[in-house]
């Protein structure tokens, strides 16, 4: 099983990005599976119907979230009544969605898990992502799956590597989001998991996270505190293939993905 997992996705940029994309990488790397983070999938923040309806008619398979899953109202239903859109399970505080899900490929059966951290993200009142982990690996295990995949959405590299290393040998595939910044730490872990701590994401080149320049300039340099835009121009799609074993649920292989007009 070839897994491509794509970094958090911003605004209708980034989702018009991956449409010009993920056809001719999912043809060239021979991927049987795509999980998009798309919590910043809508122009402004967050994710709404549309958004989650667009990037699942682009390819995706599971869609994951993080804090600003749940930032749109329209979203909370939606929430409820599709399986494969996920918000971070240990959002204690959450009423709508569930950070689980069981996909059938009919000759293996994968779970997708997504989890938030708690450090720098204090105000989600997140619940302990170890434990949570834990809970729903057991879950993963009697429902079937032999390849279990983790998004952990969180700020702190060092949580990211901590639950990763706790993780190994548990889960198949653990990959980071929320940062925006690539890390070129992709490896498989001494069990057998495939690990890097952050995705990066798919949006703009020439920005600050996906947000124009000049508000975040301005706002660390004058306090100008200017409603965050995403910025627009060239841009970039990054994630990681993981290519698992489907009887041993091992990562074999990893290989990080970088994509912009030159590459």
């Amino acid at each position: 099983m070839r897994i491509l997992a794509i970094g958090d996705v911003c605004g209708s940029i980034g989702c018009e990005y991956v449409r010009k994309v993920l056809p001719s990488l999912k043809k060239e790397k021979q991927i049987d599976m795509v999980i998009i983070n798309g919590e910043n999938s809508a122009d402004g923040n967050g994710i709404t119907p549309k958004s989650a309806d667009y990037l699942q008619m682009l390819g995706a398979d599971v869609l994951t979230g993080g804090n600003h899953s749940l930032r749109r109202a329209e979203i909370y239903e939606y929430l409820d009544n599709n399986d494969f859109v996920l918000r971070p399970h240990n959002l204690s505080e959450a009423q709508n969605g569930k950070g689980y899900c069981l996909v059938d490929f009919g000759n293996v059966q994968v779970a997708v898990i997504n989890l938030s951290g708690k450090i720098y993200l204090e105000r989600l009142n997140a619940s302990c992502p170890f434990a949570v982990a834990d809970e729903l690996i057991e879950k993963a295990k009697n429902d079937g799956a032999k390849i279990i995949v983790v998004d952990f959405h969180a700020e702190a590299t060092s949580e990211k590597r901590a639950l990763g290393l706790y993780l190994d040998g548990k889960v198949s595939a653990f990959f980071g989001t929320h940062t925006h910044v690539q890390t070129a730490d992709e490896q498989i872990l001494e069990n057998g998991t495939g690990y890097i701590t952050d995705l990066g994401m798919t949006g703009p080149i020439d920005s600050v996270l996906g947000v124009k320049k000049e508000i975040i300039i301005n706002r660390l340099k004058a306090n100008d505190m200017s409603k965050f835009e995403l910025a627009n121009g060239e841009c970039m799609l990054n994630g990681c293939i993981f290519d698992i074993d489907n009887k041993t649920g091992k990562t074999q292989a990893i290989e990080r993905i970088y994509i912009d007009r030159n590459k």
